[in-house]
């Protein structure tokens, strides 16, 4: 009899070790916090183990003068991209990375663009869709490193 009450306890605690486990990975967006001017702004902390290379091109970018906040505005994802990357030739092998991004409002013409292997700009992406799918155009984020 101890043996089915012990079976279904330790399903669960494996159960919540997975949750815990999947939530510190996929760096879950924390609590919108207000900033200096009042409107809020969503700290994401990116990946950089899983997405060395789109980390180390944003981190750059943010040193060289863009921002670290992105304003999203998916409508105008179509347009900024063809701006930022006009004039920047394809490279057999690799994506072109900008920052900031197609889906911000900063991004568009001007952006910074980098040479990045697909796996990593593309999962990257994803990931950045995935963690702001449930947030509404306007929103501010601001990216973070760890």
């Amino acid at each position: 009899m101890k043996k089915q009450k012990f079976i279904p306890s330790l399903i669960i605690v494996v159960l919540l070790a997975l949750a815990a486990y999947w939530f510190e990975e996929n760096g879950l967006p924390v609590t919108p916090t207000p900033s200096g001017g009042g409107s809020e702004v969503v700290q994401l902390v990116f990946p950089s183990d899983r997405y060395p290379e789109t980390a180390e091109h944003i981190q750059e970018a943010i040193k060289n003068g863009e921002s670290a906040i992105c304003t999203i505005s998916r409508e105008d994802a179509e347009e900024n991209r063809k701006e930022s990357l006009k004039g920047v030739p394809t490279k057999k092998g690799y994506d072109r990375d900008e920052w900031p991004m197609a889906m911000c409002a900063e991004g568009g013409a001007g952006a910074d663009i980098e040479y990045i292997t697909p796996s990593d700009n593309r999962g990257a992406g994803s990931w950045v869709g995935n963690q702001l799918e449930g947030y509404a155009d306007g929103t501010r984020v601001e990216f973070m490193f760890k």
